[in-house]
């Protein structure tokens, strides 16, 4: 069978829900698009964030991709402006000397204030409740990145799965988590 033809079937596959299809096509493109953004970031957990939001959109919205292009293409150019949002948002967060010269020297105290932090607190005791909701896996593998701060590698070894395992599930978890909280929100 050839490349093409088999990564065409993979892609219907997966316009399908298939999750092996999901699974192959990130193993398969995974280290092209890493190769991309680290070539941008040139930091390792950067880039690997910047490939797990480039595959996550791009299975939501692989109903419109488009098969007169390349996949790799078509990933490329998700994960590249992925990349230069990411960029904005950075960019946003830095002082603009054009204004006033004083204005560039005020400090800001970013230390939360009591309010704040009641709402800090309010708002990740009801995460934590819809973490709470997904399976015990999907608890353990958001817990372990986001609230452990493992990198996917420690991860991968933590629970003795391969690493590809391991961007499928919070992927996948990450997904679930959004749909639990959108679910709440329409709710309210």
């Amino acid at each position: 069978m050839k490349k093409n033809s088999s990564i065409s079937e993979l892609i219907e596959k997966a316009r399908k829900k298939d999750q092996k299809a999901f699974n192959t096509l990130l193993n398969t493109y995974w280290s092209d698009i890493y190769r991309f953004q680290f070539s941008k970031t040139n930091d390792e957990d950067e880039a690997e964030d910047i490939t797990i939001k480039t595959f996550s959109k791009a299975f939501d919205k692989i109903h419109l991709y488009n098969e007169s292009y390349n996949f790799k293409t078509w990933l490329i150019s998700i994960s590249k402006n992925i990349f230069l949002d990411h960029l904005r948002k950075q960019n946003n967060n830095t002082i603009s000397i054009n204004k006033k010269e004083s204005e560039a020297y005020k400090i800001f105290d970013e230390t939360p204030t009591v309010e704040d932090q009641i709402i800090i607190e309010q708002n990740l005791a009801q995460l934590l409740d819809y973490i709470k909701q997904l399976k015990p896996h999907y608890q353990e593998i958001i817990n372990l990145r986001y609230f452990r701060e493992m990198s996917y590698k420690e991860m991968a070894q933590y629970l003795n799965e391969p690493m590809s395992n391991i961007k499928v599930k919070l992927l996948r978890a990450k997904k679930l988590l959004a749909n639990i909280i959108q679910k709440h929100k329409k709710i309210e």
